[in-house]
């Protein structure tokens, strides 16, 4: 069984924002599928599942809020004993240039206060990683440019991204991490 969080916000107020493009990954990865999300309290989050080559998937975007993502992880990976290395965290990355994406076995937060949460509620740092590059601001402070919209043509570099991280995810699914970093950090 495999876990695959995308990181956010909800409400509409964050949709289509830089810092929620993990929840754009995984509704294009249900769309794809079919596969529908429902609110779960005891997961404190949304929750899809899907079977991929006979591998059970489930996906996750925690209602939590950015900040308290470990809280909606923590859960589903108790309640389906699932060891770290089944779990793939979808997230936005500012230190990769808008659309470029990155696969990494394990590794520190980075700044990345949804990634602090779930290195604190797993109690470690080797779950596998999603990165999705969305630049760093040049004028605006870090909150307001995370919690912004995406340009015109940024969101053609995102739109690219989403499509390309759907493809990992399969592949993730269906090969080792080692496989899919060798195929996608070139």
């Amino acid at each position: 069984m495999k876990l695959i969080v995308g990181l956010g916000n909800p409400g509409k107020k964050y949709e289509g924002t830089r810092h929620n493009v993990g929840f754009m990954v995984i509704d294009a990865y249900c769309h794809k599928y079919g596969a529908k999300l429902t609110a779960k309290r005891k997961f404190h989050g949304m929750v899809g599942e899907l079977a991929l080559d006979g591998q059970p998937v489930i996906l996750l975007k925690p209602e939590t809020y950015m900040n308290r993502s470990g809280e909606a992880v923590r859960a589903v990976q108790q309640f389906y004993g699932l060891d770290a290395t089944d779990i793939l965290i979808v997230h936005d990355d500012l230190d990769l240039p808008t659309g470029k994406i990155r696969v990494r076995q394990k590794g520190s937060a980075g700044g990345h206060n949804g990634l602090k949460s779930i290195i604190e509620h797993l109690g470690t740092e080797a779950f596998h990683r999603l990165k999705i590059g969305i630049d760093r601001p040049a004028s605006l402070s870090t909150v307001d440019y995370v919690l912004g919209r995406f340009t015109k043509a940024e969101r053609v570099h995102i739109d690219e991204a989403i499509l390309k991280s759907v493809d990992v995810l399969d592949d993730w699914v269906k090969q080792d991490i080692l496989y899919v970093m060798n195929k996608y950090n070139g």
